[in-house]
């Protein structure tokens, strides 16, 4: 099994930064990709951006060119860096790993709050 932890949530004006992070534990070996989503009040969870064992990266149209996505495989981590935010940004973030780009863990979630 894979676990997931999640840090770096708050709350931010709009404009700022956030930095997420999202440390793997267990059985890491299976993980091939890794990817952040986001859930807002009312609506669906969506991808934001996710990151394969390789390297390659993907982002949703909404935030390329303000997010990026990257790993520390020596601390089999994934981070977030998010900047510019925008209020429309608000919703809990969470963590995902993947094996054979099927689901196999979610984290727990942290809240990001963007004021305007």
């Amino acid at each position: 099994q894979v676990q997931l932890v999640e840090s770096g949530g708050g709350l931010v004006q709009a404009g700022g930064s956030l930095r997420l992070s999202c440390a793997a534990s267990g059985s890491i070996f299976s993980i091939n990709a890794m990817g952040w989503f986001r859930q807002a009040p009312g609506k669906q969870r969506e991808l934001v951006a996710r990151i394969t064992s390789g390297g390659r990266t993907n982002y949703s149209d909404s935030v390329k060119g303000r997010f990026t996505i990257s790993r520390d495989n020596a601390k089999n981590t994934v981070y977030l860096q998010m900047n510019s935010l925008k209020p429309e940004d608000t919703a809990v973030y969470y963590c995902n790993a993947l094996d054979s780009w099927i689901s196999i863990a979610w984290g727990q979630g942290t809240q990001v709050t963007v004021s305007s």
